[in-house]
């Protein structure tokens, strides 16, 4: 990198508002010259990513990758800006591939997830060739890792990709014996996403503050403060059964909790299991979206 200073560097970055490492690329590559280094970043596709980056990505798809046993697993969420992308087929291979990265790797926040190294390249290297050459902004949002001794990982993804669902079981049995148990359980997360496993887990914090909710709410609907408590704590009660996975009516049987449902299936193999922990993407969730009709998507494309 003979030659080639941070002013030039900065000069370059202002210019084209690449990343300060591609930027030096650049310069590297044209011997210096500021002119020829920005045309480089386009002809590499990385300005053209740059620039896409600023657009809103809320769409996407959610992948899960599990080790042999089921003793490990993992879920990525990666976004792109259509609906029309995440159905690329250059894109779901991608977004499985970060999958199994995630599994793989030791990476514990997604700023070391995306420095980590993907095939010879870093994460988020590969992330702006897919950029610039799918041509929608990307962004890998979230991942997350699940392993704890004796425990179990079932999946479910629904809706093509828009939501998955782990579910971690402690048991002694072999996890295909698990399957489809942890697969309704999964199942049962997506379409209800529960915030709690158990009520054993509700913090105190949270209960509290939605005590003072409730409180506020059954005054100001006219009921006596010394009787106000009373009925929170009743609201409380049933709450805590929409809002805690074991607690809730299953989906496929509503005459029973899905703690029943797990005690019933237990007893029939013969073999203890305990839902211990749970994990549920969303794509976009919390995303403000871009909300566009169809005709103007088909129309901002032809006149890109």
């Amino acid at each position: 990198m003979a030659g080639i200073t941070a002013k030039m560097v900065k000069e370059l970055r202002d210019l084209t508002g690449s990343g300060m490492m591609d930027c030096k690329k650049a310069l590297v590559a044209v011997d210096g010259d500021i002119s020829k280094a920005a045309d480089w970043l386009r002809e590499n596709g990385i300005l053209k990513a740059q620039k896409k980056s600023s657009r809103v990505a809320a769409e996407g798809l959610v992948r899960m990758d599990f080790n042999e046993d089921h003793t490990k697993a993992a879920m990525v969420e990666v976004n792109s800006e259509t609906d029309f992308v995440s159905k690329n087929e250059e894109f779901v291979q991608f977004v499985e591939r970060l999958a199994k990265q995630a599994l793989d790797k030791v990476e514990n926040t997604i700023e070391d997830f995306l420095e980590g190294d993907l095939d010879g390249a870093k994460v988020k290297e590969v992330l702006t060739d897919k950029i610039a050459r799918i041509g929608e902004n990307m962004n890998i949002r979230r991942f997350s890792k699940m392993e704890d001794d004796g425990v179990k990982y079932i999946g479910y993804i629904h809706g093509g990709g828009r939501i998955g669902a782990i579910v971690g079981l402690k048991t002694e049995a072999l996890w295909n014996e698990i399957e489809p148990v942890g697969k309704d359980i999964a199942m049962q997360i997506a379409s209800m996403a529960p915030k709690f496993v158990s009520a054993a887990d509700v913090a105190a914090d949270w209960i509290e503050k939605e005590k003072e909710i409730l409180r506020e709410a059954v005054i100001h609907e006219g009921k006596k403060p010394e009787i106000a408590d009373k009925i929170v704590d009743g609201k409380i009660q049933k709450e805590l059964k929409e809002v805690c996975l074991t607690e809730q009516s299953f989906v496929k049987d509503s005459d029973k909790s899905v703690k029943q449902y797990v005690a019933e299936a237990a007893e029939e193999l013969g073999k203890s299991i305990e839902i211990v922990s749970m994990e549920r993407y969303e794509v976009g969730e919390g995303l403000e979206k871009k909300e566009e009709d169809f005709a103007a998507e088909v129309a901002a494309q032809i006149n890109k």
